[in-house]
Order: structure tokens, then C-alpha cells, then sequence
């Protein structure tokens, strides 16, 4: 079974997409439309706008709309590499849920930010996980970074004071302000350049969506 992290890489490399982890369920595992329960599970993310001209070119050559272009373009890349190598494809998106963040926080050793969102301590907030491959007769190497977690030595917090209508404070997110402001002429800066309070965050800067990206997902949101 061809399941080794190096040999998927290769097949998601033309993609913009890499692995972000892996991890091995030993209690509560998920199960597969089989009915059979998951030993491991292979994260399957993006980092910065490395995506975003592949998924980009497969959105012009739609013959129709998509709701949810973005996660309809996971799965048509996702889903086939994941046959390919004797999983089953599952993604944040679809029902039953599956808790996506906490096995993030386990196949890669991230915690949260004041925002929310999981932090990487080189990627900041400009990463995301588009959908994971679940096995059920292979157990996956783990390597697990013990990574620094940046809001430890962040004194000042700037994601916590830039957003105008503070929806943000600490374990906690106003999301109907957040929403009502974007919906404004007040709001547009953080329609047409992103977040500021994910702006406002200063790791991983250089791998901040490029404004199409920004805007793409903002106007999701907003929706």
C-alpha cells in the first residue's frame, strides 16, 4: 500500500496542496462508509497561496457554478489520491463532522491562536487544512515537531486590537458583529484586504493570501 509521506507528496505537489501530518487513533476512532473504524488519518492542507492558481484554472474551466467551488476542488484531487493509495477521503466540509482542529493539534503540535485559528510558528495564520485520508489496516509514522507556540511571547497581542468592531477578545469571537461590520461601507477594508485582526497577527507574513484569495474567502463568509 503506497501510503509513505514522501510518495503522496509527490502525487500532490502539481496541486499546491502538501501533508500536514499524521496521526494513529487509538480510542474513538472515526469510521469509513464500510462501517470498518480508522487506525490513521493523513492530514491533507495548503500553506500561503500555493493552491490558489491550480484551483484558480480548474474554477474557469467550470461548464457550471459551483456553491462551494473551493471544496468541490479538494475533492476532485483529494478524493482520487486517496483511492490511489487505499484510503478514504473525509473533509472539514461534510457530515458526520469530523474535529479537524484537534487533529491538527495532534499531527503537528499546534495550538490555537487568541483569534481561534490554529497559529504555525512560521506560517502564522495563512495555512489551512482542505481534507484528510483515513486507513484501516495501516498504522503512519508520526514525527510530531514539539514546535513554540508564538503567542506565548507575543506581549502585545495586536489580533486583539485591530479589529474596528472588536469582536475579537480572549476565547471568544462576536461573529454577528463581525458579520454586520463587513456588510458596511465601514466594513470594506476588511472585505477587499482580509481580516485585520488576522492581519494585524505579524508571523508569517510572507505567506499572507494574495488579495483574490482574501477576497474570495471573505466573500464566503460573508454569505
Amino acid at each position: 500500500m503506497m501510503a509513505e509521506i514522501e510518495q503522496v507528496q509527490k502525487l500532490l505537489d502539481p496541486h499546491g496542496l502538501i501533508v500536514r501530518g499524521c496521526i494513529n487513533f487509538r480510542a474513538n476512532p472515526p469510521q469509513l462508509c464500510g462501517g470498518k473504524p480508522a487506525t490513521c488519518a493523513m492530514l491533507i492542507g495548503c500553506v500561503g497561496d500555493a493552491l490558489w492558481t491550480v484551483f484558480g484554472r480548474w474554477r474557469d474551466g467550470l461548464k457550471t457554478g459551483s456553491e462551494h467551488p473551493l471544496d468541490d476542488w479538494s475533492k476532485s484531487v483529494i478524493c482520487p489520491i486517496a483511492e490511489t493509495i487505499g484510503g478514504e477521503a473525509v473533509f472539514p466540509s461534510d457530515m458526520p463532522y469530523q474535529p479537524f482542529q484537534q487533529w491538527a493539534m495532534r499531527a503537528e503540535g499546534l495550538k490555537t491562536s487568541p483569534l481561534g485559528m490554529l497559529i504555525h510558528p512560521a506560517y502564522g495564520l495563512w495555512h489551512a487544512y482542505r481534507g484528510a485520508v483515513l486507513f484501516t489496516d495501516l498504522t503512519l509514522s508520526q514525527s510530531v515537531k514539539k514546535l513554540s507556540h508564538p503567542c506565548d511571547t507575543c506581549s502585545d497581542k495586536p489580533c486583539l486590537t485591530a479589529c474596528p468592531v472588536n469582536a475579537f477578545s480572549a476565547g471568544s469571537y462576536d461573529v454577528k458583529s463581525c458579520r454586520g461590520h463587513i456588510a458596511t461601507e465601514t466594513g470594506q477594508p476588511c472585505m477587499q484586504g482580509g481580516c485585520l485582526a488576522r492581519r494585524a497577527c505579524p508571523v508569517g507574513r510572507e505567506f499572507q493570501y494574495g488579495e483574490e484569495q482574501i477576497q474570495f474567502h471573505m466573500r464566503a463568509f460573508a454569505k
